[in-house]
């Protein structure tokens, strides 16, 4: 874990047999970083060896779960370099969850965006709250949500899919529950959390471990077929004019100029 010097954007937190991993860096609106990424990696690595964890919490501070990559830091990196390492954390974040062998609930009361997105669709269970909103913006930024395309198509109704990746259409939790991302749209998700985790605390960890294996057996198949593929074509969109496009004009809050 880190060390007192090191800021702490992930918590980590035992309680009644489950670890909670509070994603806690409201000041980015928890945006995927090398810290976050470091220590959430670091946070599921501690639960998977616990023999006192039966299962895994993922919630977060602030009005936003994730927003993913921070386009600040973004634009001014070398954009090919910062697209592969951002692309590899993304990666290497969606497998650990997928690979845990402890269920993983999402716990969301606030806003998901772009690799947020991805997280969300690879956990095991994900609640939501009235205050929440979704939405992929990929191709408004000149982009694709290639990576974490490989967890939310299992989830989405192929129509959903169709829709939301290719308008940026913003949503709510109602809308995301009836389109398979979420599994519950609740008006106290910290409740329903809680709910949830006493029917967990009823499985062996032997039975939950083998259970998540044969749910998750397809998306990992998958992940070893395209994600190699799937993140080389993601790379090679940064750097591009309309990327370039995209995110300056995300960052002076003005329409791109296809939009205008």
């Amino acid at each position: 874990m880190p060390d007192t010097e090191t800021p702490v954007f992930v918590r980590y937190a035992v309680e009644d047999g489950f670890a909670t991993l509070t994603l806690d860096s409201p000041h980015n609106r928890n945006a995927i970083s090398s810290w976050l990424v470091t220590q959430l990696l670091d946070g599921l690595g501690r639960a998977a060896t616990d023999e006192q964890v039966r299962g895994v919490v993922l919630t977060h501070t602030g009005n936003t779960f994730c927003a993913g990559a921070d386009l600040k830091e973004a634009v001014h990196a070398d954009p090919a370099a910062a697209a592969d390492e951002r692309t590899r954390w993304m990666v290497r974040v969606l497998r650990a969850v997928l690979e845990l062998p402890k269920p993983v609930i999402a716990q969301i009361d606030g806003n998901v965006r772009a690799g947020g997105m991805g997280i969300v669709a690879a956990c095991d269970i994900a609640v939501a709250g009235p205050d929440s909103s979704f939405a992929l913006t990929e191709a408004r930024l000149g982009l694709a949500p290639f990576v974490i395309s490989l967890t939310l198509l299992p989830r989405l109704q192929p129509r959903a899919a169709d829709r939301y990746f290719l308008t940026g259409e913003k949503f709510d939790a109602a809308t995301a529950e009836r389109i398979g991302l979420l599994t519950l749209a609740a008006e106290d998700p910290a409740a329903e959390v809680a709910r949830l985790r006493a029917e967990l605390r009823k499985g062996s960890p032997q039975g939950l471990a083998e259970s998540k294996r044969l749910t998750t057996a397809a998306v990992l198949a998958e992940f070893d077929r395209s994600a190699d593929e799937l993140a080389r074509r993601s790379g090679s969109f940064f750097g591009s004019e309309e990327v370039i496009e995209g995110m300056t004009a995300f960052l002076q809050r003005r329409p791109p100029r296809w939009a205008e």
